[in-house]
């Protein structure tokens, strides 16, 4: 998340996808100078996370778009469309009807860019690696469905899964499944700092202030073996404080395409051609924004309380007054534009209606204002989440409901702390870790869930997402998916506020970034490449 976190920044400059610019051509690449991209995100090495690009961490939107473009995986998403094509494999598929027993072919000639042989040894090693160190918030749970990996040749690995999963391919296209290094990277210990040792389209170097990246610069990497092409031969992002210091750096010149994040003005801004020489694209995004309960937290573990609380909440007007119509309000987890999306929360609680909330809380014997802490990110976020939050506050103090207090607290401390269930409710956000419905599910119920949430549902778990997970044709698991979004909208564990629109901006003379990313919102750097300006 992303999905990362897949964690989402709460503006809505999120990752960018563009649907109208230069095309990047399909030759080798030009090199054309350095291209850079600017970012405001944040990777840091902290006590709990030391190894922010260590595929067994690594679980956030920041770190991913790096190790997207240093690592290869054995599968990859297509320039458009949702369905995996072979990376670092020459093909892979299912070897049985059940989805339980899967095959790859490697590549011949693999190597790491430090020159080292790729086989099909390193492949077991990466993805038994991330499984054996099982890192609290890193991607495990993405691997879960592994029984075992064999490596019966150098170019052939066979995995075999514990329970059917037809989403498997998906999520051998993410970093969790990125191919490391046997020869470098520990067993069973993280791979501290901010280097890397890859077979991707690029190679990565460092540049770093205490523990936290400043800059990273890519090269092209010559022992790279695969049909990714890479349109410049040098890419570095550049990271930054706020957002105010980026635009002026892409006035400026300094910068060539603003990777994220924006604040709504800013976005205003550069759509009404402020800023000379630079263009802003938007299209629709996958990325959400929700609030997360602590259902074991006296505050709202009746479920009443959490109904209340979705009848009051006016993302209407968070999305006009806050985030100046740069996202669209979301009533499910599975957002507008993705295979199986309902609207289930409108279904349920329809428009804003404060009689409603009270009568439930009625109902279910609660009386006097219910104390509610709402705790954010806004190091995260961005300083709209801040905005948000207060907007939210008003919001349930006016309804004579709720009495409400904010808390704003740094990312290495919030993620943690909200893991250990220090927070009764609070914001987050959601990358996809790939673009399928499952994935705005899965991550959210059951054990070993990405929020560390203790909502259980049997219905959900041990039913509806397996019986999801054995349809190939994954319209067909359609019903399944739309009877969990109600169910979910009836136990309120989360409530979706909103559905990010994707931007990106970029000079004038910068081609391929209809490809910038794909269809999880990855970043694509291979795809950048320097034109004329039109």
């Amino acid at each position: 998340m992303k999905r990362k976190t897949m964690v989402l920044p709460a503006v809505a400059g999120l990752l960018a996808s563009v649907l109208t610019a230069c095309a990047g051509s399909d030759d080798g690449g030009s090199g054309g100078g350095t291209i850079v991209v600017g970012t405001t995100d944040r990777i840091e090495a902290t006590a709990d996370g030391p190894a922010p690009l260590d595929p067994a961490q690594a679980y956030d939107v920041g770190s991913w778009a790096v190790m997207h473009n240093a690592f290869q995986t054995l599968m990859r998403l297509p320039r458009s469309g949702t369905d995996p094509v072979p990376d670092a494999a020459e093909r892979c598929g299912f070897v049985d009807r059940r989805s339980e027993q899967y095959r790859c072919t490697l590549r011949a000639g693999l190597k790491f860019a430090n020159g080292h042989e790729l086989t099909s040894a390193d492949v077991k090693f990466s993805l038994d690696r991330v499984r054996a160190i099982h890192h609290e918030n890193g991607p495990v749970e993405l691997l879960s469905s592994i029984d075992k990996v064999e490596a019966p040749s150098p170019r052939e690995v066979v995995i075999h899964l514990s329970t059917p999963d037809a989403t498997f391919p998906s999520k051998l296209t993410t970093p969790a499944a990125a191919i490391v290094d046997s020869e470098t990277y520990g067993e069973k210990s993280l791979y501290k700092g901010f280097a890397s040792a890859g077979s991707g389209p690029y190679t990565m170097e460092a540049e770093e202030s205490g523990d936290r990246v400043t800059k990273l610069v890519f090269e092209k990497n010559p022992n790279y073996q695969g049909k990714l092409n890479p349109q410049t031969d040098k890419v570095e992002m550049r990271y930054f404080d706020d957002a105010a210091e980026m635009e002026k750096a892409l006035a400026d010149g300094d910068i060539d395409v603003v990777n994220r994040e924006f604040a709504p003005e800013q976005i205003e801004k550069l759509e009404a051609g402020e800023v000379d020489g630079v263009r802003v694209f938007e299209s629709s995004g996958q990325a959400i924004r929700y609030l997360v309960f602590n259902t074991e937290a006296p505050a709202v573990k009746e479920k009443a309380v959490r109904q209340a609380i979705a009848h009051v909440v006016n993302r209407q007007a968070l999305m006009r007054d806050v985030y100046k119509r740069t996202g669209e309000p979301l009533y499910s987890l599975i957002p507008t534009g993705t295979t199986a999306h309902i609207n289930s929360f409108h279904n349920a609680y329809g428009d804003p209606d404060v009689e409603k909330a009270a009568e439930i809380l009625r109902a279910a014997g609660i009386q006097g204002k219910v104390k509610l802490p709402l705790t954010y990110s806004t190091e995260k976020y961005g300083p709209e989440t801040a905005k948000e939050f207060t907007a939210l506050s008003k919001q349930l103090n006016a309804s004579g409901l709720f009495t409400t207090t904010l808390k704003d607290v740094k990312w290495s401390e919030f993620r943690p702390a909200a893991a250990r269930g220090e927070f009764v409710v609070y914001g987050m956000g959601w990358f996809p870790d790939f673009p399928d419905p499952d994935n705005y599910i899965a991550p959210f119920i059951g054990d070993n869930n990405f929020l560390k949430s203790p909502y259980r549902n049997a219905t959900i778990e041990d039913r509806l997402i397996p019986s999801t997970r054995q349809v190939g044709q994954r319209a067909m698991a359609t019903r399944d998916f739309q009877r969990i979004q109600d169910i979910i909208a009836d136990d309120v564990p989360v409530l979706p506020l909103w559905q990010a629109k994707q931007y990106v901006a970029a000079r004038e003379d910068i081609t391929g970034t209809e490809y910038a990313v794909d269809s999880s919102a990855m970043l694509q750097l291979w795809e950048l490449g320097r034109g004329t300006k039109d």
